[in-house]
């Protein structure tokens, strides 16, 4: 489902030291607070409504070393879907926000993590162009109360709004947890390698100037 600009009502960001975003994002169907710090510890707290979904995203902020708070409040009465779209929009637009000009940034990142029998590889270039190649075939409906199928919802709206390429690919696996949080581990170390600062250099890692 394409993410509801007309609805779409995120206060203006609260100014803050450091690479670092605070967001609201407040809609008929969700209502978002979220804090980033892309310099952090990877310190969690993570409440969405949605368990499954929790425990993915302490996993990214834990494996790529990011401090990330997030509230949501959300129509679970009908289903998931709007959370987890919402969660992943306000996630992506306090991720383009905390890198700013993105001077001195890696840029690039890849990562394969593996779980048990589970393999997968991440790829990440934060281009400022967004696109989402996801080949992660679940061999499950549901994980916990998360549609499998709304995972990929997730990383799409994060890579629009993020202005991130992002390639995900299940390598190999037979169990949907297992696949699913190597997943967003090997996206969260992608990330990490990505946003981490090159000591070579403090501009723009682009031969255009500008990312």
């Amino acid at each position: 489902m394409p993410t509801k600009e007309k609805e779409r009502r995120t206060t203006t960001p609260k100014p803050v030291a450091g690479r670092r975003a605070v967001l609201r994002r407040k809609t008929r169907e969700t209502d978002v607070q979220l804090f980033l710090d892309l310099d952090g510890h990877g310190v969690a707290e993570i409440s969405t409504g949605v368990g499954f979904l929790d425990h993915m995203l302490t996993a990214l902020a834990t494996h790529a070393r990011f401090d990330l708070k997030i509230a949501c409040k959300g129509d679970l009465q009908i289903d998931p879907h709007h959370s987890v779209e919402d969660v992943a929009i306000v996630l992506g637009d306090a991720f383009n926000q905390a890198l700013g000009e993105k001077r001195g940034i890696t840029r690039f990142g890849h990562a394969y993590v593996p779980l048990d029998e589970a393999l997968v590889r991440c790829v990440v270039d934060l281009s400022g162009r967004p696109y989402l190649s996801y080949e992660v075939a679940l061999p499950v409906a549901q994980i916990g109360a998360l549609p499998s199928e709304l995972i990929e919802d997730f990383l799409r709206a994060f890579a629009d709004h993020g202005r991130l390429n992002l390639h995900a690919d299940l390598i190999r696996g037979r169990n949907g947890h297992h696949i699913a949080e190597a997943l967003f581990k090997a996206l969260a170390r992608a990330l990490g390698i990505a946003v981490a600062l090159d000591p070579r250099s403090n501009g723009v890692p682009s031969t255009k100037g500008v990312l």
